[in-house]
């Protein structure tokens, strides 16, 4: 007869437990080590009698022996008892099998919780991260975001993944902040707010809206926007777009959205050197190519770094 060894896990609801999972533990004689399991009231409430008891490795292999047994592992997986287990049953002459169900597994984006969960402790606990603010973590979110950037840039995809996270962290920490704020919002308001945008902006995805390419999602992406700030009171094709970003990036962002109406193409004669309406034109130049104009200034400056790193080599 088997031992079955049930896990669940701590990021989805006590209640929320698979099919045969609630089946077995109906079934045979089952036991936990943990008191405060949180799915011990759920099941009670189900009827389901689960005792707790010390784990006892001799025991449990005994039982086995005689009928099936099931045993709801603590939220860390009881693998410690788990290995005991195993070493008592390998001396047996009749060891029972001994299985392994999940319970319950995570779902897609399930770590973000722990994430939360950390991001509140140090919150209350750390000194550091304590007297933060807005403000002062500002110039964080910018350095990773920058971060990331450089990455892609290198190709360096294992490094990416740490670098996203080090973002996930800045909107973990700016979103537990927020919570302290009387007129405040939590991390789940953040993720509602961007999963109603994007099922919006989408509605050929999301609804009966048809298109034939990609020109016309972006065309319908526009015009939703647009309607987003008129609803706002934005009237302003400009809206929204912010002037903290990277000059060439800010140019033509500026441009692209005036274009969209028609606004003029030139700059003003008073207030702008020679230089910058050079640089300007540039970037409009770059644009009717095709190309990223800050994209292109930063692959320049990384040949220069190249150059200069080689040149440093040889003239040592």
């Amino acid at each position: 007869m088997p031992l079955i060894l049930i896990t669940t896990s701590p990021r989805v609801a006590p209640g929320l437990l698979g099919h045969d999972a609630w089946r077995l533990l109906r079934e045979g004689r089952a036991y936990s080590g943990s008191a405060d399991h949180p799915c011990l009231p759920y099941l009670a409430e189900a009827g389901v009698q689960v005792e707790v008891i010390e784990p006892d490795p001799a025991r449990l292999v005994a039982e086995a022996r005689a009928g099936q047994v099931v045993w709801l592992a603590a939220q860390d997986g009881d693998s410690d008892l788990l290995r005991a287990v195993g070493h008592v049953a390998v001396g047996q002459d009749d060891p029972p099998a001994i299985e392994v169900m999940p319970g319950s597994y995570d779902l897609p984006g399930a770590r973000v919780l722990d994430l939360v969960g950390v991001m509140d402790r140090l919150r209350r606990e750390c000194p550091w991260d304590a007297k933060q603010t807005h403000e002062t973590l500002v110039p964080y979110l910018l350095e990773e975001a920058y971060e990331v950037q450089e990455t892609v840039e290198e190709d360096d995809y294992p490094a990416l993944r740490e670098e996203l996270g080090d973002v996930l962290l800045q909107v973990a920490f700016h979103s537990r902040l927020a919570m302290e704020r009387a007129d405040g919002f939590d991390i789940d308001d953040v993720a509602a707010g961007i999963v109603d945008k994007l099922v919006r902006r989408h509605p050929h995805v999301f609804g009966s809206v048809e298109v034939g390419g990609e020109a016309e999602v972006s065309d319908n992406w526009e015009v939703i926007k647009a309607a987003e700030r008129a609803a706002k009171g934005k009237e302003s094709v400009l809206s929204g777009v912010p002037l903290g970003q990277p000059s060439l990036t800010l140019a033509a962002k500026l441009q692209s959205r005036a274009e969209r109406i028609g606004a003029p193409a030139d700059l003003p004669g008073e207030g702008v050197s020679a230089l910058g309406a050079r640089l300007f034109e540039l970037v409009r130049q770059a644009r009717a190519e095709g190309l990223d104009p800050e994209a292109e200034l930063r692959a320049a400056a990384r040949a220069y770094r190249d150059r200069v790193r080689a040149w440093e080599r040889t003239a040592g």
